[in-house]
């Protein structure tokens, strides 16, 4: 009996990634739980296990390719299958063949690929087949552009999910497609075809630049460490492998640039778009990460999809700073923890969203749904971009618990070990622009989410106090909002409980 391996789950958004690595290939013997393959989204690396026990029969999806959630990944023959053919030992006869007779070779069989209408963002639901630049028996390289379509909002390129052959197109140019209709069908591999990687088959080409080589073994980096190395110009000889075989993997560039690993010398070229001669080697071209697409598309969403606006406060942090001062070594001591100013505003934000419960709601169609939690988005810069942790039942927590929390998320952050659960769900972020010196900014609602709290730097300002100028530690606060379902008046007056919880933190004991 045959075993099939699809692509989970990816979580919230995520509706495709990339095979980056294959700890199996077919014929291997695998236990239950083993891992088989990991995959990498915009956001995550998702590892794959292994359904049942048995034995690895086809790689359906190589690696570097790209896959929708619960694409066909590979098939398992589970032990007491022999597979789709009877495999007889070297040297004995199957019944009724001479032994003169020799088994002709195998020959291999084209591979169909559905090529179908991407993702087309959010409330879009169908485009127009604008343009083919392939057609039909045209040979195509994998994320090699076949067709172009137009929505009302943009216009999105459909590319090759493989390199193969295209085969019947089903929607020409003028048709209107949905959403995750298809469009095509083309053949990947097969006699005298080509394929990005034929399943089953190691690939032996030599990459410039991507590849180690572990005792005569030709070894593929990870398709995001390669990358990774390429945009920040870091040589493969200053990163230390840890992956299968001398695998370069993404968490490995990461811990040598936070090593100060030195940038390559001779960084691989990058495609040039036509400039005068005299700008034309001061230019780099370098491809966004799918991090940094998805983080310019949700931020893009939320602005054409919110009614966003900004209030703004300041408010004057002697008494936090004091109480900070005074408790931070006990603090520390007891907790294990240091005492920062995080779990403050944390706990000011569920003080103030509990009077005002519609900033931790969002809209679903035409309903409002009110959360009676808090599940508190911290926002945090890592080296491949902005992610968003999420502090759950944050309301719940007590200063020690929140500080822990935000520091074990942040670690994880840093080192690209953030699972999609950890970044699902939250109902309100906080953003602290201040760390990196920012004065004033107006946040970007991070979409379902109502409201967004921009932190700043502090800084010390001549304030009026009791008829006398006073040098004052003071912070500007930005709170983002969406006007739908927030009215002025409750986003001022969160602001306000924010800034009066700060000031007097004896606020937050008393729930006042």
């Amino acid at each position: 009996m045959s075993t099939e391996v699809r692509v989970p789950t990816l979580g919230e958004s995520v509706t495709e990634a990339t095979v980056a690595t294959w700890f199996k290939k077919p014929g291997d013997s695998v236990a239950v739980d083993e891992m088989l393959c990991e995959l990498e989204t915009d956001k995550v690396t998702v590892e794959v296990p292994s359904p049942v026990a048995g034995k690895l029969a086809e790689l359906v999806a190589a690696e570097g390719d790209t896959v929708g959630v619960d694409a066909l990944l590979a098939t398992i023959a589970e032990h007491g299958d022999a597979g789709p053919e009877e495999v007889t030992p070297k040297g004995e006869e199957k019944s009724g063949q001479k032994p003169e007779q020799k088994s002709a070779p195998a020959k291999a069989e084209a591979q169909s690929v559905d090529i179908m209408v991407p993702t087309l963002g959010e409330s879009v639901t169908e485009a127009t087949v604008s343009t083919w630049f392939k057609k039909t028996g045209d040979k195509v390289e994998a994320d090699e552009m076949l067709c172009e379509l137009e929505t009302d909002k943009v216009s999105v390129e459909v590319p090759a999910p493989a390199a193969g052959v295209l085969g019947e197109i089903l929607a020409k140019e003028g048709d209107t497609v949905e959403a995750g209709g298809k469009l095509a069908t083309m053949s990947r591999g097969g006699e005298g075809q080509p394929d990005s990687v034929a399943a089953g088959t190691p690939e032996t080409t030599e990459h410039p630049g991507g590849r180690g080589d572990q005792g005569g073994k030709d070894v593929e980096d990870a398709p995001s460490a390669k990358k990774l190395m390429a945009e920040k110009g870091v040589s493969r000889d200053d990163v230390t492998a840890t992956g299968k075989d001398g695998r370069v993997m993404k968490e490995d560039v990461l811990n040598a640039l936070s090593s100060g690993a030195k940038a390559s010398s001779s960084p691989a070229p990058a495609p040039r778009a036509p400039a005068p001669a005299a700008d034309a080697d001061r230019e780099e071209r370098v491809k966004m990460t799918r991090l940094r697409q998805t983080i310019a598309k949700r931020l893009k969403d939320s602005q054409n999809t919110a009614a966003m606006l900004t209030t703004y406060n300041e408010v004057d942090m002697t008494e936090v700073m004091a109480l900070r001062n005074e408790y931070k070594d006990l603090f520390q001591k007891k907790h294990g923890v240091k005492l920062g100013f995080m779990s403050f505003f944390t706990k000011a934000c569920v003080h103030a969203l509990k009077e005002v419960p519609e900033v931790n709601a969002e809209i679903d169609g035409t309903d409002v749904v009110y959360k009676n939690f808090v599940h508190m988005g911290i926002a945090a810069g890592t080296p491949t971009g902005l992610v968003v942790p999420v502090i759950r039942d944050a309301d719940a927590m007590s200063f020690a618990t929140i500080e822990k929390s935000i520091a074990e998320m942040g670690a994880k952050a840093r080192d690209g070990k953030l699972s999609m659960a950890e970044m699902q769900g939250g109902t309100f972020t906080i953003s602290n622009g201040g760390v990196y010196g920012s004065l004033m900014s107006s946040p970007i609602l991070n979409p379902p989410q109502s409201g967004i709290l921009g932190m700043h730097k502090i800084q010390d300002r001549p304030m009026a106090i009791n008829g006398k100028v006073e040098i004052r530690p003071m912070m500007y606060l930005a709170l983002s909002y969406d006007h739908r379902i927030v009215d002025g008046k409750g986003a001022v007056t969160f602001l306000v409980r924010v800034k009066e919880a700060l000031e007097d933190p004896r606020r937050l004991l008393m729930d006042l």
